[in-house]
């Protein structure tokens, strides 16, 4: 199979699909693999090192997606890329098509075969988005750290306090992967943790698991409505595979919040769970509504894209491997987890959440088989 890995040109992302180790492997199996030209600078990773590994690098985007059997990204195309996307043409990436309406309809009349690593599901787990999940849950906490500090528009709150004064308060909405790795870091920073989840199985592991610093909390609104009221931070962590984030955090909720709280909504990539909260970039990653300071940055793991690459790629590298000595059709069928990450196909919607949240037709094709 042919593969192709462009630059990523959605905004200040220096992530990239595959690493030259991970070339070498795919060359090692007889495939062919372009790269373009400082796809992976972003990262440290230099053309050399993907030439010494085998493939062949190109200087235009173009060339890539005319050439490939399957590309392979970090993020979803972006309207500049829309027109290089042909029929049939395997694009393994993110796509989190439930929060993005104008994305699902241009790939549904581009008749490709989107693959999202979102909803690649294996016993219940989502492998592929695990190790984003776990560094943005790590980074939320950074960043909602930062954006405490009153020249940032915040309350002007250390998270860990000091011999005399109290931590900040952290809420977490959500007690998945980002939800537990936030929680993780808040808590190791000496803050005030209150994990909510409506799992009481997960809270009582949690419960179990995590430092003493960190309450778990059943959510439902009134309870969480009464712990906003004297939040410093608040970090979105709710997940529902493949379709919209639920709202929790209602304009009417926010009202009751002190001046200067910090929201990092790391669901906003799947819509959000903050009413009127929207994407925002590394370059402008906050905006302010009712006084409350909300971080809301789509891609926060490519903040740190060296580490994320590499986390991203051991976990992809396996998938795109199988795919490309199989074919999609084979893959799928010897492996449900390769299954379920296909969202579209020969033009048609596959994925419920999705036909769903848009009120699109949805197919079954694959529940029919891929024949």
């Amino acid at each position: 199979m042919i593969i192709g890995v462009p630059k990523e040109i959605k905004e200040q992302e220096f992530r990239v699909g595959v690493t030259p180790a991970g070339v070498g492997r795919l060359c090692q199996s007889g495939h062919i693999v372009y790269v373009e030209k400082d796809a992976g600078k972003g990262s440290g990773l230099s053309d050399d090192a993907y030439i010494a590994a085998g493939a062949k690098v190109m200087k235009t985007p173009q060339e890539i997606y005319s050439a490939a059997d399957m590309i392979v990204k970090v993020k979803e195309p972006q309207p500049a890329e829309y027109e290089l996307c042909r029929p049939g043409l395997i694009v393994f990436t993110y796509f989190h098509f439930a929060a993005n309406r104008s994305l699902t309809e241009a790939m549904l009349r581009r008749k490709i075969t989107a693959v999202a690593y979102e909803t690649v599901c294996k016993k219940g787990r989502l492998p592929l988005l695990e190790p984003m999940s776990e560094i943005a849950g790590r980074i939320a906490v950074q960043q909602g750290a930062l954006s405490l500090e009153r020249f940032r528009g915040g309350r002007g709150v250390l998270l860990g306090g000091v011999p005399g004064v109290s931590p900040a308060k952290v809420l977490i909405l959500g007690g998945g992967t980002v939800g537990a790795n936030a929680a993780l870091i808040a808590a190791g920073m000496r803050a005030d943790v209150t994990l909510f989840d409506i799992n009481l199985e997960r809270l009582r592991f949690l419960d179990m698991t995590m430092p003493a610093n960190v309450k778990v909390v059943f959510s439902d609104t009134d309870t969480l409505q009464q712990h906003l009221k004297d939040a410093d931070l608040v970090i979105g962590a709710v997940l529902k595979p493949g379709a919209k984030a639920p709202c929790l955090i209602s304009a009417q909720m926010r009202k009751q919040m002190i001046a200067g709280t910090v929201i990092v909504d790391v669901a906003i990539d799947q819509g959000g769970c903050v009413e009127g909260g929207y994407p925002t970039t590394h370059k402008n990653p906050t905006f302010e509504i009712d006084g409350v300071v909300h971080y809301c940055v789509a891609n926060m793991p490519a903040a740190v894209p060296r580490t994320s690459t590499f986390a991203l790629t051991h976990a992809t590298l396996p998938y795109v491997a199988a795919i490309a000595e199989k074919g999609l059709e084979k893959a799928a069928r010897d492996d449900s987890a390769i299954l379920s990450g296909i969202n579209i196909i020969n033009g048609q919607l596959t994925s419920k959440p999705v036909a769903q949240s848009f009120d699109m037709p949805y197919s079954d094709v694959l529940e029919k088989g891929l024949s």
